[in-house]
């Protein structure tokens, strides 16, 4: 066994002597494309999506050094039809970039270095084959004198292109060695198949058509593969079985990601530290910091800001996910940054209706804590307020409240005019982004003869109270009030049975002020 040639199974027997929720079914997918145009697969996820993982099975699986029969016996792989075939039967060439990109002194050095090792490994197993100095030569002929082709398995092959953001004469370099090995004529040949893992997505690296025959599964199109890489909510369910932990508060937590089909996708580090740990936090965000997350955010693009703080108050966020080229440098608009958090795990993506939000309380909280420190201040400043707002609502502080709504509209996150309710409205949604953490906003609740404009529902037996607002232009808070008790709103909510917090927002134009008026539910 060797580091890059036919390397064995340790590492994923290492992985199944811990919590291994089983993916294998992902191996019957690639045997079926051995030896077909479609042997090229690209499997793109946030960091800590179980990428390595998978690359470690396949390994297993493949690699004719070593005997994984028994490793595989009582996993799903086992019983599909390809399992005896394909077991154990190829040469594998497993390169993890990111070790590669940590053990080369000088990084300019890292494709030459590369292709010296494997050369080396290569021949000390097949010295009959004849000599080359390139890698794929030596491949061809290595399986023009045995008749074996390889597979080769590449982990974080972006990782190049991360970590020398600039230097496009390296990624060039790096690029002409992957069009040798992937689209050539010799292709065929001398490659069984590839299996690449990364962050983003391939197809638009500048000079990069050499990797356009790879078949990608991103997270904006994850088909079929989307349920292999990241726990599924069954997987999760089971877990939680085994643990004091509530499905439904990992859920809160860590929910989100929908891939397609509707699957919905969990952060595998996350849910396996918090079963571990018996506690729920933020684990995945610990392994990226705010940092990075802060570095996009803190762009100056159109729209940007006022796209976060929606999200941040629960909203949905229309992009076009076309403009997008695949890179963390060429940023042109605010959908570019979008996209490119989609792609880093920061926010998750609505194929269905092409729009993107925060995925959950863990992700959410990364976000708060970026705009609180980053350049954004007057976002900052509104999430500080809404803070103070919430507060302020339950303890029943009308004239506290309604300066902390005067303070959210002069933040330059909403509609800075008002003409009509709606505006009105726009405002309070802004104010109370706070709410998010412990509540399910609902608009235009229909409730006893009419709608309730805005409902904060709490999302668990928290004692907190049902906020049940009701705005007013150019009226007053009293007639708010009025309204809600008329309409008997608050009909709809009895079954809640806690309290419920009427409050009554009015903006008057010739003062342009806010006013407010809170009374609890009688009972």
């Amino acid at each position: 066994m060797g580091n890059y040639l036919n390397i064995g199974n340790a590492g994923f027997s290492a992985v199944m002597k811990g919590a291994y929720v089983d993916k294998t079914e992902m191996i019957a997918f690639i045997n079926s494309t051995l030896g077909t145009k479609d042997k090229l697969t690209c499997v793109s996820r946030p960091r800590r999506f179980g990428k390595s993982y998978a690359a470690q099975m396949l390994c297993a699986y493949y690699d004719r050094s070593c005997n994984s029969e028994a490793l595989f016996a009582n996993l799903k792989i086992a019983n599909d039809p390809s399992f005896k075939e394909h077991l154990n039967q190829y040469n594998v060439i497993y390169l993890d970039m990111t070790l590669f990109i940590a053990g080369t002194p000088d990084i300019k050095d890292i494709v030459t270095g590369l292709q010296s090792k494997v050369i080396e490994e290569v021949r000390e197993s097949y010295p009959q084959a004849k000599k080359a100095s390139t890698l794929f030569e030596t491949l061809s002929y290595v399986a023009e004198a045995t008749g074996n082709k390889f597979i080769f398995i590449i982990d974080e092959w972006d990782a190049l292109f991360r970590e020398t953001k600039n230097d496009t004469n390296l990624q060039k370099e790096y690029i002409q060695l992957l069009r040798a090995l992937f689209k050539s004529s010799l292709t065929d040949k001398m490659i069984e198949a590839a299996y690449m893992t990364g962050i983003l997505p391939i197809k638009k690296y500048g000079t990069q058509s050499a990797m356009t025959d790879f078949r990608e599964y991103t997270m904006l199109q994850s088909e079929p593969l989307e349920s292999y890489v990241g726990f599924t909510e069954d997987e999760v369910r089971i877990l939680c079985a085994e643990s004091q932990l509530k499905f439904s508060e990992l859920q809160r937590w860590y929910d989100g990601y929908i891939l397609g089909n509707d699957i919905h996708i969990y952060n595998p580090k996350s849910v396996i530290e918090a079963i571990t740990r018996q506690r729920l936090g933020n684990y995945w965000t610990t392994t990226e910091t705010y940092e990075s997350l802060q570095i996009y955010i803190d762009l100056n693009e159109d729209g940007l800001k006022e796209a976060i703080v929606q999200m941040l108050g629960g909203a949905h966020i229309k992009i076009d996910t076309g403009t997008f080229q695949n890179d963390m440098t060429t940023i042109k608009q605010k959908d570019d940054v979008l996209t490119l958090l989609v792609h880093l795990g920061y926010l998750a993506y609505n194929a269905d209706i092409k729009s993107v939000f925060i995925p959950n309380e863990e992700v959410r909280q990364e976000f708060v804590r970026a705009v609180a420190t980053g350049k954004h201040k007057e976002v900052a400043k509104l999430i500080r307020n809404s803070d103070y707002l919430l507060e302020q609502t339950l303890n029943m502080e009308e004239e506290a409240v309604a300066a902390a709504i005067e303070e959210a509209h002069s933040a330059g996150t909403a509609p800075m005019f008002y003409n009509n309710e709606q505006a009105l409205r726009s405002v309070i949604k802004f104010a109370y982004i706070s709410c998010v953490d412990e509540f399910l906003k609902i608009e235009e609740l229909p409730s006893g003869r009419g709608y309730a404009d805005v409902v904060f529902f709490p999302k668990r037996a928290s004692g907190m109270p049902v906020l049940l607002i009701e705005l007013k232009w150019n009226k007053s808070d009293e007639g708010a009030i009025s309204q809600i008790k008329k309409q008997h709103y608050p009909k709809r909510l009895e079954a809640y049975g806690g309290e419920i917090l009427l409050v009554g927002i009015n903006y008057d134009v010739k003062t342009q002020k806010h006013t407010c008026r809170i009374e609890k539910w009688g009972k």
